[in-house]
């Protein structure tokens, strides 16, 4: 009964209002530029994909969010362990795609760690105070992207050089868990020079990761330190060339529990993460070239010395995984008065070390796979050509060709018509393939990996509209399914020497809908957005790997809730002082247990509110109260989320 209420009222609710990353102002909605969507500047108005965008406007008033958190705000993204301790892993589904399955960019190039199984980049390692927006497209967008767009692409643009010579910025924020976060900036322009250097530091003393059920076994806090640098130059070298330079370092290390439910004092993980690109930009008349590389490398290490034991049988553990990719792309983009081209090639090379050792009551254990295995590239040439046949009527079309080092070749296309019945009502419908390589882990580990997979195919179909109903009401609706053959999954090849594999095996589908909408009226600034989601998966091994007599179907979003809803009402009550308060309600998730039947995760909500004080135009002081009702709920079974918390903070900027 709680959840049929609260379906009907979301339903209901977010027809009525929608999402925080949203603009108050509906017609700039619909003008608002962005490059996301086709690789070059276009405004929203002229794409009929699906794109959000959360501006720095949104993130300023974010009160010391996590990037975790913010994007947890925004229609079809569900990120598992969002509000969990700092460090902990943030798992990131759109529309209910298994992880690994939405790309993320960093100034629109992609980035990934090949170390890990799923191949996904860590979101601890960014952080919001370096971030000028985030343009988040949902849909296949392989054509454009490459592997792993599956879902979505989530383009992080990190902040750039400001207009004036010289600006500082700096800011601090503390509050609950004996959390401080401080941050740094320089940036201006002299000549034919922009430049931009941002550091950030967070400091926690954190929580126990894992949840004491007994509440009386004196679980110890797991704390974590984090360091961000982060710098780019851009040289205007002439009136057609300029070029670019940009580095970031990140390192954080975290204390980890044994698992949910179960301590652990003495087991710590560190991560770091190496970034170095450079490129060109060549424009002439309506043309533009790029040129762009990337050097990604992360390294992630876990210590468990075992002084405090929460396993008899287990003594010590040490491991270390690197990850390296490198990007070099080539692409242009011409535009004629009823046409727009882009066409280009990318080359991805992945490769990773990975090195395991424990010791324990039946003696020592070790794997290692090296980088002169565990290594693969990829040439892609893609293009995409959008028409407009009429002032209402225009159509994107595209392909992408890739050759895989392991796997060989496949196709993806992308087809988008979209229609303005009138200046502010578009109709669109979109048909995609996507494509996900095998990750490094599952073609190559020693033990499960098979050389013979194929990469997961992917069709996409998406329909919706957006209407702009007057100038400060904006409503998008959009439904979506996606269907996923060669799904990779983990099995049991051979049950009497217990021998599992990954194989291609599996068959996906998930689909659902989307409402968004933002309001204003007057000083009022209402947001909201409601996600329905839904998926299963057919194969011929159940949820554990173990083979069945027949094929069977069954759910496949785990952690995933199919019901979400978001709201928030922003109130200016002076020129300087406002307020926000927003609403999180997510529904029954299921959690996988090992050799056992799923267990339901209870629905549950929170409640934020917050407040911003402009004391001048450079400083401004804010305090945010988030779980106000101190909600006890599990984003993973057995692993504590934030109860009520604060943080309050100031920011200065000249």
């Amino acid at each position: 009964m709680k959840m049929k209420i609260f379906v009907v009222a979301a339903t209901i609710i977010g027809s009525h209002f929608p999402t925080q990353a949203q603009d108050s102002s509906s017609a700039k909605q619909l003008d608002e530029v962005v490059v996301t969507a086709t690789r070059y500047p276009l405004k929203q108005s002229e794409t009929g994909k699906v794109i959000s965008v959360i501006n720095r406007e949104t993130l300023e008033k974010s009160g010391g969010k996590t990037l975790p958190e913010i994007l947890n705000t925004v229609a079809g993204i569900s990120i598992n362990g969002a509000n969990n301790n700092l460090g902990s892993i943030q798992t990131l589904n759109i529309r209910g795609a298994a992880a690994g399955n939405a790309l993320i960019l960093i100034d629109g190039v992609p980035v990934n760690d090949p170390s890990v199984i799923y191949n996904y980049f860590d979101l601890n390692l960014l952080v919001a105070d370096q971030i000028e927006r985030i343009e988040i497209l949902k849909g296949g967008q392989s054509t454009l992207y490459g592997s792993d767009a599956v879902a979505g692409v989530i383009n992080v643009i990190t902040k750039k050089s400001t207009a004036k010579k010289l600006s500082v910025a700096a800011g601090i924020t503390g509050g609950s868990y004996g959390t401080i976060k401080t941050h740094a900036g320089l940036s201006g322009h002299h000549g034919m020079v922009n430049y931009n250097l941002q550091y950030s530091n967070i400091h926690s003393d954190g929580f126990s990761s894992a949840y004491d059920s007994s509440g009386n076994k004196n679980f110890d806090r797991d704390g974590y330190n984090q360091n961000v640098l982060l710098g780019n130059i851009n040289l205007q070298l002439n009136n057609h060339l300029s070029a670019k330079v940009s580095g970031q370092y990140s390192h954080y290390k975290t204390a980890l529990d044994a698992g949910g439910f179960t301590d652990e004092k003495d087991y710590t993980s560190a991560s770091k993460n190496l970034q170095f690109g450079t490129g060109l930009i060549y424009k002439w008349q309506q043309a533009t070239i790029h040129i762009n590389y990337l050097f990604n490398k992360v390294t992630r290490s876990y210590l468990d010395d075992s002084a405090y034991r929460s396993d008899p049988s287990f003594y010590y553990s040490n491991s270390k995984y690197i990850g390296l990719t490198q990007y070099a792309e080539l692409y242009a983009n011409h535009q004629w008065k009823n046409a727009e081209l882009i066409a280009g090639i990318d080359y991805r090379y992945n490769k990773t070390t990975q090195d395991y050792f424990s010791y324990g009551i039946y003696g020592p254990f070790s794997t290692n796979l090296g980088d002169s295995l565990a290594h693969m590239w990829q040439l892609s040439p893609y293009g995409s050509l959008l028409l407009k046949f009429s002032k209402k009527l225009a159509l994107e079309a595209g392909g992408r060709w890739n050759h895989h080092s392991v796997y060989g070749n496949n196709f993806t296309y992308t087809f988008n018509p979209f229609y303005h019945v009138s200046k502010n009502v578009k109709l669109f419908t979109n048909l995609y393939s996507a494509f996900k390589t095998p990750s490094l882990y599952q073609l190559f580990d020693p033990y499960s990996g098979n050389k013979d997979l194929k990469p997961e195919k992917s069709t996409i179909i998406e329909a919706g509209t957006e209407l702009a109903l007057s100038s400060h009401l904006w409503l998008r609706a959009v439904y979506f399914y996606g269907n996923t053959k060669n799904a990779i999954q983990y099995i049991t090849v051979d049950p009497v020497n217990f021998i599992s594999k990954y194989q291609n095996i599996s068959r996906q589908k998930n689909y659902g809908i989307e409402l968004e909408l933002t309001e204003r009226i007057g000083r009022w600034n209402f947001t909201a957005n409601y996600t329905y989601t839904d998926g299963k998966t057919a194969s011929a091994y159940d949820a554990t790997g173990n083979k069945l007599n027949n094929d069977t179907t069954y759910n496949n979003l785990y952690r995933i809730p199919k019901n979400v809803f978001n709201f928030s009402a922003a109130l200016q009550i002076t020129d300087r002082f406002s307020a926000t308060g927003s609403f999180h309600a997510a529904g029954k998730r299921w959690e996988p247990i090992y050799a056992s039947a799923p267990v339901a995760l209870a629905a549950y909500y929170t409640i934020d509110v917050s407040g911003e004080y402009r004391l001048s135009n450079a400083l401004h002081v804010f305090v945010a109260l988030k779980n106000i009702t101190n909600q006890l709920y599990f984003d993973t079974r057995g692993y504590n989320s934030r109860r009520f918390n604060c943080m309050a903070g100031a920011t200065f900027n000249l």
